[in-house]
């Protein structure tokens, strides 16, 4: 079985991120930028189903701009055997749409057939968390999201999923789609000797062109904004001290 992982470039998580003076959205100048820590997770799971025997190959898939090679080497050199990158976007601060990147992993998916997609729950950057159900919906593939455990054997994958209430057991048949949560796994760490092996990998150039898919955005961003910074808080002496502010100054009583 092959399974395909998309991935995405985003900000390093680390970072401290930067609204533009302008407020036309996030600074990006000189920014470190590393893999989406959910489709990091997506990649971990995926080259443990191929060490268990379950898979043969692990395809990683990233859309955006031509510096997500480093992305797509970091995939690499954790344990996915080839690459492929869709450059769709010149410009680092265009984000190409939840509905155009699951367009073009159809597009991937027809020509490749996997048996099963990793994907990421969603992207750090964005949040948008539409990736995935989308692909879903334009493959008519059974999906399973949120997930903290999968276990594939017999055609099928039961999947253990994150929801309000604690945790739901789904079985899929394959192929499917699954986007993983936080709990699924801890993600190794890429040895300097993998990273050498990496470069050497295969990884292929396509555009949306070659696939047929339009990428031009339908959404306009007209704002960006950081969130409000959070007055100090206050010590009170008592109890009684505590129920007067909730009720006169703060208005919650």
């Amino acid at each position: 079985m092959r399974i395909l992982v998309p991935v995405k470039r985003v900000i390093d998580y680390n970072v401290k991120v930067r609204v533009k003076a302008d407020g036309s959205g996030v600074d990006l100048a000189n920014v470190k930028m590393s893999m989406n820590p959910f489709d990091e997770i997506a990649i971990e799971e995926a080259i443990r189903l191929k060490e268990k025997g379950i898979a043969e190959e692990v395809v990683a898939v990233s859309i955006g701009v031509k510096q997500a090679q480093e992305t797509l080497r970091t995939a690499l050199a954790m344990g996915a055997d080839r690459a492929i990158l869709i450059v769709a976007a010149d410009d680092v601060h265009q984000d190409i749409e939840p509905l155009a990147v699951a367009k073009l992993l159809k597009a991937v998916i027809e020509a490749e057939q996997p048996g099963l997609v990793l994907a990421g729950k969603q992207a750090i950057d964005n949040d948008m968390n539409a990736t995935g159900q989308m692909l879903a919906a334009l493959l008519g593939w059974p999906q399973a999201t949120f997930a903290s455990e999968i276990v594939v054997e017999n055609e099928t994958a039961t999947v253990t999923r994150e929801v309000d209430g604690g945790l739901q057991t789904v079985k899929v048949k394959l192929p499917a789609i699954v986007t993983v949560d936080l709990r699924l796994n801890e993600p190794r760490y890429a040895s300097l000797p993998n990273i050498m092996k990496a470069k050497k990998k295969p990884l292929e150039e396509k555009t949306p062109a070659d696939y047929g898919v339009d990428v031009s955005p339908r959404l306009t961003v007209v704002s960006t904004a950081e969130p409000a910074g959070r007055s100090a808080g206050v010590k009170v002496g008592s109890v009684d001290e505590l129920i007067q502010k909730l009720r006169d100054e703060a208005g919650v009583l």
